[in-house]
């Protein structure tokens, strides 16, 4: 039996465990707390911080290979393992150009990939010069650690922008700007792929979706997008690119925008399972969590069609300061027909937290009805 070690203990781990249990592997997790949602699935667990070097160490003493839940790992610290014949799945040299989002987008833009205009922020003397380049509305991103729409401000005007950067320290460490300053783009639609690469080069890819977002933040997902033949060729294509020049061995998300004349830019790439796959535990054949699992294991890549004709998938967001496990909203929600509801088991909720999600599952690939079913859900959830 595989022993597989995540580094990383919220719900991303907590979703490989039917996976797991299906393929008889067992799961030993490094994350921080008790309360983490996948100390409850795990076989065995290390408390410590994600970056904290020694206890991965430790697990890797108890596993056969690790895999990464989130990417606030201390790559420097993990080479050293790395180079004492610890197995990192994917290798962290696939992880290096991707964790600051300004190596990221510079390592796109040298694939030829198509990628929004971007400048580091070094200097505040600078900043002039590149909002005369770029224009208002611009995007201000820091360049590590931001998620679920944390680190990311979309900026109107110069007052705006001076008050953001007045609370945010710009400072350099390594001689690294800590943020991003990038074009908006007018896309049409955001939309997001999962892509999987085996051991020995094999690549698969889900359906694109469109994902929306309120705040930054991932509110809805769907799948599959209404885009275009080439539209998909195109983003097949990119998810081919990506993964073979980094040598992949497991799954990564890419999230892309959509311009007005069919036009596809990679916006960022988290190189993990990722909230826009949550669908494929219900609607598809082979999960992004089971695909994970099979990648890092050695195991050929499952079949990653839709088994329906569509699904909507539906994030549920904490709204509130509260400890409170919504059953009553989550009964609500779990009636409507076709409806699949995973709740992560976090006992607390704040205002943005993803506690759980649903994916209703369609007869049909109608844009509207899943808008609907999404609005439904939603109002069910939240309070009016």
């Amino acid at each position: 039996m595989k022993r597989v070690g995540v580094i990383g203990g919220g719900q991303l781990a907590w979703m490989m465990a039917d996976a797991a249990q299906k393929l008889g592997i067992e799961l030993v997790v490094q994350t921080p707390s008790g309360g983490d949602p996948a100390v409850s699935i795990a076989q065995e667990i290390v408390f410590a911080a994600v970056d904290d070097a020694n206890a991965t160490e430790i697990l890797a003493k108890k596993c056969d290979v690790i895999t990464f839940e989130n990417e606030f790992v201390n790559l420097d610290a993990l080479s050293v393992l790395e180079k004492q014949g610890v197995c990192f799945r994917p290798r962290l040299n696939a992880l290096t150009p991707l964790l600051d989002k300004y190596h990221q987008r510079c390592y796109l833009r040298d694939l030829g990939l198509a990628v929004p205009q971007f400048f580091a922020v070094e200097e505040t003397e600078n900043l002039k010069s590149q909002i005369e380049y770029l224009g208002f509305p611009v995007v201000l991103k820091s360049r590590r650690h931001g998620y679920d729409g944390q680190g990311t401000f979309i900026i109107k005007d110069s007052a705006t922008l001076e008050d953001k950067l007045s609370h945010e320290t710009i400072t350099k460490a390594a001689n690294q700007s800590l943020f991003l300053l990038e074009e908006f783009v007018p896309f049409v639609k955001e939309l997001a792929v999962i892509a999987a690469r085996s051991l020995d080069g094999e690549i698969v890819i889900y359906p694109v979706v469109e994902t929306q977002q309120e705040q930054q933040v991932c509110r809805r997902v769907i799948a599959p997008a209404e885009i275009s033949p080439d539209g998909v060729a195109q983003i097949q294509a990119i998810a081919h690119t990506l993964l073979n020049s980094l040598q992949v061995v497991g799954v990564f998300g890419i999230e892309l925008f959509l311009s007005a004349d069919g036009k596809v830019l990679v916006n960022e790439i988290a190189p993990r399972t990722h909230n826009s796959g949550h669908f494929s535990l219900d609607a598809c054949e082979t999960s992004q969590f089971e695909q994970q699992l099979r990648a890092v294991c050695g195991l050929s890549l499952g079949n990653p069609s839709l088994q329906s004709p569509g699904a909507v998938m539906v994030n549920l967001l904490g709204y509130e300061n509260s400890d409170s496990d919504y059953q009553n909203q989550r009964q609500q929600i779990a009636e409507i027909p076709q409806a699949h509801i995973h709740w992560y088991g976090k006992t607390q909720s704040r205002p943005g937290r993803k506690l759980g999600h649903v994916t209703v599952l369609l007869d049909n690939q109608n844009r509207e009805q899943a808008i609907a079913l999404a609005q439904t859900i939603e109002s069910i959830w939240y309070p009016q």
